[in-house]
């Protein structure tokens, strides 16, 4: 199976190797159909340290590295 890939912004860099990202999605209300949006962090491995608050990056799913990190950063893009 494919890992997922996610796209985010970083919110948070102060702890070592890790970011915490910010990762939004966007569906149709079931009954409403309004568009309706909902976010949800998640901790990601950055091995160099270089991502900083407000990047936009993906995150792709790995095995578990802690308690609570099981994604890595691949790639970013400026902001």
């Amino acid at each position: 199976m494919p890992k997922r890939i996610l796209q985010g912004t970083v919110v948070s860099d102060k702890n070592e190797k890790t970011v915490v990202v910010r990762v939004e999605r966007r569906f149709a209300h079931p009954v409403m159909q309004k568009i309706i949006r909902r976010t949800k962090k998640y901790k990601a491995h950055d091995e160099t340290n270089q991502h900083k608050v407000g990047d936009e990056v993906s995150i792709q799913e790995c095995a578990p590295i802690s308690k609570d990190k099981r994604w890595t950063v691949i790639s970013a893009t400026e902001a």
